[in-house]
């Protein structure tokens, strides 16, 4: 097993014990974060390819990478960024197997350190379908982070098309599920919840 093995919400909440809380508008008040104008041509400029390509990988590198980055200058390098790396925490349980995004604290940029902030899970189109594996690597996330020492309230995870986001919060054994999708027209949310979730 691993972190892909869990297809669907229920069985990660099933496997891993958890409940879930969905509600609407769970970060409606978070500030939003404004894009500088570089990004916004970035985004412009890849958007059609993105589409036309129509893959996890393209959606990824031309959208979901750039708008990270972007999070991570405006915020002065306040998290590390690691694209697709390994995160075995408990391979018995299938919480094991490659992130697209992991969000750390630190400026370590060659291993993984807690606390783990936030992870992100980039799909191709139908976000539910990633609701399930993005919950597993928060919960081992929020292990990972204890078995270190680092407790945090919160674990933030995120499902994106690159073009929609939806985000999530995992506190103890209760995953928060924000029912609102945001887009790109809304990018300035989004750059706004990222720097929530690691702050």
């Amino acid at each position: 097993m691993a972190y892909s093995s869990f297809k669907t919400l229920d069985k990660a909440k099933t496997d891993l014990g958890l409940a879930s809380k969905e509600i609407p508008k769970l970060f409606a008040d978070v500030p939003a974060l404004p894009p500088s104008q570089r990004l916004l041509e970035t985004l412009d400029e890849n958007l059609p390819q993105a589409l036309a390509s129509n893959s996890e990988k393209a959606r990824s590198e031309m959208l979901v990478s750039p708008i990270l980055l972007e999070a991570r200058k405006q915020l002065a390098t306040q998290f590390s960024l690691f694209s697709g790396v390994e995160f075995t925490v408990d391979r018995a349980r299938g919480l094991n197997g490659f992130c697209d995004f992991i969000l750390s604290s630190g400026a370590e940029r060659l291993t993984v350190k807690a606390p783990a902030l936030m992870l992100v899970e980039a799909k191709n189109e139908s976000l539910k379908d990633g609701l399930g594996q993005c919950v597993a690597e928060m919960y081992a996330a929020q292990i990972f982070n204890e078995r270190q020492g680092v407790e945090r309230e919160y674990i933030y995870g995120t499902v994106t098309s690159g073009t929609n986001w939806q985000f999530l919060r995992l506190t103890g054994n209760v995953v928060e599920i924000d029912l609102s999708e945001y887009y790109l027209v809304q990018i300035d949310k989004i750059l706004g919840l990222i720097a929530l979730a690691v702050s």
